[in-house]
C-alpha cells in the first residue's frame, strides 16, 4: 500500500505544478468529445459576473465558435449549449455513446450570455456508485466527468477509493487485514456498507480491488478539479466494525439493528459522537483521506441513513450534530458538513421537534443540505426553510437503476421556479440524486438547465431536446410533444417498471417492488414511438437509444394485458386460451429481449464483463460476478428483492424470461390437473433458480448479438401497434 500511496501523491502534486489554463482544459475537453473538429471553437476566459455568478457566452467569430466562461466549467457548459441548441447533438454520460458531428458547425446568429442562477450544482448520489459504478474504469469515468462539465455540474459527489483510507486507518488500530477486508461489503454492495446499513454481505473485500480503486479516485478528483469542480470527499459518521471493541473495549457503541431484514452478522455498529475515539478516528480518516485525494473542504457526512440514532430525545440529536461538526473542524477549520436529507422523508420517527434539534447543533454556514426528493416532497417547505442552513434543490427521479418512462420535467420546472422565488437567500443551488443510470439522461440535463439563466420558455427547451436527440424533423418535435405532455407527467417511484421484471402472479405484481402502473394510454405512447420511426435521426446513436427505450416500455406495457388475458383464461379453466396466450407471452418476452440487444444501455454484458475485467484472477473474476448479479436480483437480505429490476436484454432473456416460462407451464398444468394454482409454493420453487442464477460457475449469460435497433424497432412496431391500439378499442 506505501507504493501505491507514493505513487498517488505524486500523481497529485505533478498534476498541481503543470497547471494549464482554463481556456486550454476546455479545448482539450472538446477534443476529447469532438476529435479534430474541435479546432473549429475557440475558448477564451471572461471575468465572473459582478454577482460573483458563473457566466458563459457563445457566439461566431470569423469561422469559428467562441465559448467565453469564467472558468472551464462555464466554458464546457457553453460548449453544450451551443451543441444541443444549434448543432442539434447530445453527449451521452457513457463512452460508448458516440457523439454526433454535424457535417458543419452552425454560426450563431446573435452573441448568447447566461448566468448561472445558483452557485451550487450537485450531483449524484450514494447508490449510484454501486447501482452504476462500481466497475468503471478510467475510461468511464473521463467521459462522465466531461458529460458534468457540460451540464455545469461543479459539485460532484466522489467517495470512490475511501476503502484505502479506512484499511490504513482500521489497521492503525490494530485490526488485522482479514479482518478488515470481511467488514467490507463487495463491491457493488459498498454503498450501504460506506452508509451504516450492512457490513460484510459478499465480502471479503480483495486488496487488489482497494488499492485499484485508490488509484483511480486520484485520477477523478483531479480531472473534477481540473474542470472547476469541488468533488465532495468522504469524512466519519460513526461507522465502525464490530470487531473494534476486540482492540478498543472502553469503545462506547451499539448495533443499528436488522436493515432491511439482513442476518444479525451483517449488522452495523455505530460509535457515540461524544466517544473520545470519535474525534480520534476523524483525525485519523481526514488526514490521511488529504495526503491521498487532497480536499475542497466538502465532506459528505450522513449518520443515520435509514437506521435509527441512539437516542431520539432533541438533547442528544443536537450533541450529535455539535460533536461531528466538531471532529471535522478540529481537523480542517475550513470544514463544511454536506448532510443529505433523506432520512427526515425515509423515518417519520424524524418529527419537527428532532429535525430543528439535530440541526441547531451545527453553525450556520457550516452545513449544506441535499433536499434529496423534491420531484416527490421539497421538505424545504417543511422544515422552515432547514432552519437557515445552505440546502440545495434535488430531483432524485430513479431508484436503483429501474428504467421505466417516468418523470415530469413540467412539475419540475414548476417546482424549482418555486424554490427560487420562495426558498430564501440560504437556498444555494440545484442538484440530482438518482440512483442509478440507464434511463432518461434527459430528464437530468433539463434539471441542470434550469440552474442557468435560459431567457426561453420549456417548450422552447424541449424543441431543442428534440432536435438534438433525432434531428430537424417536424414529426420527431410531434413525437417529443406527446412524450412531454401525455407521457412524462409522473413522478418516479420506488420499483417502477414493466411486469415482465415482476416475479410472475395471476393478478398485480409479485413482489413489491415492481410497479408497473401508468396513467397514459399505451396507445399514446405508440403513436409518439411510430412518429420517430418516421424519422431519420441521421446517424444519431440518441436517437436509436430513444426507439428502443420507447418501444421496449410499449411493449412491456402490452404484457400487463396480455398476463391479464391469460388469467382470465385460467378463471374460465379455458386450456386453450391459457395456452395461446401463454405462448404470446412467451413470443413478446423474446421480441422484448431482441430489441433491447441492439443497444448497450439495455445489455447486461457490459454490466457484468466489466465486473469480470477487474482482475486476472479467474477466481476473483467469478466473485465480481457473482456480486455483479445479486445486485440487481435478488440484492440480498429477505426485503429488497428485485429492487434493482433493470431493462437488459440478456436479463430479461435468462432470468425474468424463465420465470414467467415455469409459471406459465405450472399454471396451464394446475388446470389441466384440475388443480388451483399455488402462488406461495410457486414462489418457494423459484427462490432456487433465483439464487443459483446469481453464481457464474452454475449459469453462464448467453451473450446475445448487438443488432439494427432502428431495424428491430420499426419491425416490431409494425407488429405491436395495432395489437395496443385495438386494445384500447
Amino acid at each position: 500500500m506505501k507504493r501505491i500511496y507514493l505513487l498517488l501523491t505524486m500523481a497529485f502534486v505533478i498534476a498541481t505544478i503543470n497547471a494549464r489554463t482554463q481556456s486550454e482544459i476546455a479545448s482539450e475537453l472538446a477534443h476529447r468529445l469532438l476529435g479534430d473538429r474541435a479546432d473549429e471553437f475557440i475558448f477564451k476566459e471572461i471575468p465572473k459576473d459582478k454577482k460573483a455568478q458563473d457566466i458563459f457566452t457563445v457566439e461566431s467569430r470569423d469561422n469559428r465558435i467562441e465559448i467565453g466562461g469564467n472558468n472551464a466549467n462555464s466554458m464546457a457548459a457553453g460548449l453544450n449549449y451551443y451543441l444541443k441548441n444549434y448543432a442539434g447533438t447530445t453527449v451521452s454520460w457513457y463512452k460508448d455513446d458516440a457523439v454526433f458531428i454535424p457535417d458543419s458547425f452552425p454560426r450563431v446568429p446573435s452573441p448568447v450570455k447566461v448566468k448561472s442562477r445558483v452557485n451550487d450544482r450537485f450531483f449524484l448520489n450514494y447508490c449510484t456508485f454501486g447501482y452504476t459504478m462500481p466497475w468503471w474504469k478510467w475510461a468511464d469515468w473521463e467521459r462522465f466527468i466531461d458529460w458534468m462539465a457540460l451540464n455545469g455540474i461543479n459539485m460532484p459527489l466522489a467517495i470512490t477509493g475511501q476503502e484505502a483510507v479506512w484499511y490504513n486507518v482500521w489497521k492503525s488500530m490494530g485490526m488485522t487485514d482479514t479482518e478488515i477486508r470481511s467488514y467490507f461489503t463487495g463491491p457493488a454492495h459498498l454503498p450501504w456498507h460506506r452508509m451504516c446499513n450492512i457490513d460484510g454481505w459478499q465480502g471479503p473485500l480483495p486488496m487488489e480491488w482497494i488499492e485499484k480503486q485508490a488509484a483511480l479516485q486520484s485520477r477523478i478528483v483531479n480531472r473534477e478539479r481540473e474542470l472547476g469542480m469541488k468533488p465532495v470527499l468522504p469524512a466519519f459518521s460513526g461507522h465502525v466494525p464490530a470487531l473494534l471493541k476486540k482492540y478498543h473495549p472502553e469503545a462506547n457503541t451499539h448495533a443499528v439493528g436488522d436493515w432491511n431484514k439482513f442476518d444479525p452478522q451483517y449488522q452495523c455498529t455505530f460509535l457515540y459522537a461524544n466517544d473520545p475515539l470519535f474525534t480520534k478516528i476523524q483525525r485519523q480518516f481526514l488526514e490521511e483521506q488529504t495526503r491521498l485525494y487532497g480536499t475542497d473542504h466538502i465532506y459528505g457526512v450522513d449518520c443515520f441513513n435509514e437506521v435509527a440514532p441512539p437516542s431520539w430525545q432533541p438533547d442528544s440529536l443536537r450533541e450529535i450534530g455539535r460533536t461531528v461538526m466538531k471532529s471535522m473542524t478540529d481537523v480542517d477549520p475550513k470544514a463544511k458538513w454536506l448532510q443529505m436529507t433523506w432520512l427526515f422523508y425515509y423515518d417519520k420517527n424524524w418529527t419537527p421537534e428532532r429535525i430543528k434539534a439535530y440541526l441547531s447543533g451545527v453553525p450556520r454556514g457550516k452545513m449544506i443540505l441535499l433536499d434529496y426528493y423534491c420531484d416527490n416532497i421539497p421538505l424545504w417547505e417543511k422544515t422552515e426553510r432547514f432552519h437557515g442552513h445552505d440546502y440545495i434543490w434535488c430531483f432524485l427521479g430513479n431508484f436503483g437503476g429501474t428504467s421505466f418512462l417516468k418523470g415530469d420535467p413540467r412539475e419540475t420546472s414548476r417546482r424549482i421556479e418555486k424554490v427560487a422565488k420562495e426558498g430564501g437567500k440560504n437556498f444555494t443551488g440545484i442538484g440530482s440524486t438518482l440512483e442509478g443510470f440507464d434511463v432518461n439522461p434527459y430528464l437530468y440535463e433539463f434539471v441542470f438547465d434550469k440552474a442557468w439563466e435560459r431567457h426561453r420558455d420549456d417548450d422552447a427547451t424541449f424543441e431543442a431536446l428534440a432536435y438534438s436527440r433525432t434531428g430537424k424533423s417536424p414529426k420527431a418535435q410531434k413525437a417529443w410533444k406527446i412524450l412531454i405532455d401525455s407521457v412524462y407527467t409522473e413522478r418516479t417511484g420506488v420499483g417502477h417498471a414493466t411486469l415482465n421484471n415482476s416475479r410472475p402472479c395471476l393478478t398485480g405484481v409479485g413482489c413489491s417492488y415492481v410497479k408497473n402502473k401508468y396513467k397514459y394510454r399505451n396507445s399514446t405512447l405508440t403513436d409518439a414511438w411510430g412518429l420517430l420511426l418516421e424519422c431519420d435521426g441521421e446517424g444519431r446513436d440518441s436517437y436509436e437509444y430513444d426507439v428502443v427505450n420507447i418501444g421496449r416500455q410499449a411493449i412491456g406495457n402490452y404484457f400487463t394485458d396480455l398476463r391479464d388475458d391469460f388469467n382470465a383464461a385460467y378463471k374460465a379453466k379455458d386450456i386453450k386460451a391459457l395456452e395461446a396466450k401463454g405462448a404470446e407471452m412467451c413470443e413478446l418476452l423474446n421480441d422484448m429481449t431482441d430489441l433491447m440487444a441492439c443497444h448497450p444501455t439495455f445489455s447486461l454484458r457490459r454490466w457484468l464483463e466489466d465486473a469480470r475485467s477487474m482482475t486476472d484472477d479467474p477466481a476473483q473474476r467469478d466473485y465480481y460476478d457473482e456480486n455483479a448479479r445479486t445486485l440487481i436480483t435478488y440484492w440480498g437480505g429477505n426485503r429488497i428483492f428485485d429492487y434493482a429490476n433493470r431493462a437488459y436484454a440478456e436479463l430479461n432473456d435468462q432470468f425474468y424470461a424463465p420465470r414467467w416460462q415455469r409459471f406459465i407451464e405450472q399454471v396451464t398444468a394446475d388446470v389441466k390437473a384440475g388443480r388451483k394454482f399455488n402462488q406461495k409454493e410457486f414462489n418457494r420453487s423459484i427462490s432456487e433458480f433465483e439464487h443459483n442464477w446469481t453464481v457464474p460457475s452454475r449459469q453462464r449469460i448467453h451473450y446475445l448479438p448487438d443488432g439494427d435497433g432502428v431495424a428491430v424497432a420499426k419491425r416490431l412496431y409494425k407488429k405491436y401497434a395495432p395489437l395496443i391500439r385495438a386494445r384500447e378499442k
